[in-house]
């Protein structure tokens, strides 16, 4: 795999170590055809992240056209302001669906005997990085969206109009695009706090059952080893000296937090048990060692969008640790 994907491998405290190169990762053939398929969806993110950030409400024509229910006008400035809004929203949807298929897929890739999870990682690093992107698009795009009530005002808005507007009988083109049962789904996604995890960990669930002769280690494994790859290469001064720019640095904090979060909601008893893979305290400390700027909305994640941080198996340490 050439000396810049070379993996110096090691084992302290039972942890996978090794490097994983997440600027050059190139896909070996074995790799190509998964590897095309998760990229074509990828491509798109970029572009799905800049048009969320930009997105702006339709608040003020909303507020209007409620405090004055009897102006017409006021009505319409609010509904042609909420559609293109609401097809926006649909797109981002739509896009947590294909990202969905694209995690089975690699899931699919990452832990098929006869490799174990560490060794599919060592041998197929183009996937692993494919795998981090995903992780990596998942964190940014929640952080965005939970930065922007907007999003779920209109929707709301959107929904309350259409059924206002079925109650009268009346039939508005953009039902064609955005119909009840398209709208009852967005509605669940945008729910969330967390959307795109969320989905994540929906997909990461369902690959586990569907995949029953496969044991959920092997899943889980995948997840733990990924963390701990990442908080490694944080650590170690010989491997983040390896790192061409500045931006990886962060890419492999919110990857390791990603992954972290995922294995939590998959794993039976969570990534905060002590019988866990997860050496939680070792990340949390990675994490505070770094620019409190910078990681203060990671912290939140694990604070805020893990599943088993308050179960009583948790240690008090761990829960101090995170206040």
């Amino acid at each position: 795999m050439g000396n810049l994907l070379k993996v110096l491998t090691r084992e302290i405290e039972n942890y996978p170590h090794f490097f994983l190169d997440f600027e050059n990762a190139q896909p070996t053939d074995g790799e190509r055809e998964v590897w095309n398929r998760i990229n074509a969806v990828l491509q798109d993110s970029e572009n799905l992240l800049a048009d969320l950030q930009s997105y702006k409400g339709a608040g003020q024509e909303i507020r209007d056209a409620i405090q004055n229910p009897n102006d017409i006008q006021l009505q319409e400035k609010a509904w042609n302001s909420v559609c293109p809004r609401v097809l926006r929203l649909k797109q981002f949807y739509e896009f947590s669906l294909r990202l969905e298929k694209a995690l089975q897929s690699l899931l699919e890739s990452l832990t098929c005997p006869p490799y174990t999870p560490t060794q599919h990682l060592e041998r197929e690093q183009a996937l692993a990085k494919e795998f981090a992107e995903i992780l990596h698009f998942t964190l940014r795009f929640d952080e965005l969206k939970m930065r922007n009530p907007a999003i779920q005002n209109d929707f709301s808005y959107y929904r309350r109009t259409i059924n206002r507007n079925r109650i009268n009988n009346l039939h508005i083109d953009i039902e064609n695009e955005v119909n009840n049962e398209m709208a009852n789904r967005m509605s669940l996604f945008y729910a969330e706090a967390t959307p795109m995890l969320k989905t994540l960990s929906n997909a990461t669930t369902h690959f586990v059952s569907e995949n029953n002769t496969l044991p959920i280690e092997n899943t889980t494994d995948c997840l733990s080893t990924m963390a701990s790859v990442c908080k490694v290469m944080l650590e170690t001064p010989e491997y983040r000296s390896r790192f061409t720019s500045e931006k990886t640095l962060m890419f492999c904090m919110r990857v390791m937090v990603g992954v972290i979060i995922l294995y939590d909601h998959v794993h039976p008893v969570g990534a905060f048990s002590k019988t866990s893979k997860i050496d939680m305290k070792g990340y949390i400390k990675v994490l505070k060692e770094q620019p409190p700027d910078t990681v203060e909305v990671l912290l939140n994640a694990l604070r805020f969008t893990t599943k088993h941080l308050n179960d009583e198996s948790t240690s008090k340490q761990i829960r101090a640790m995170l206040q």
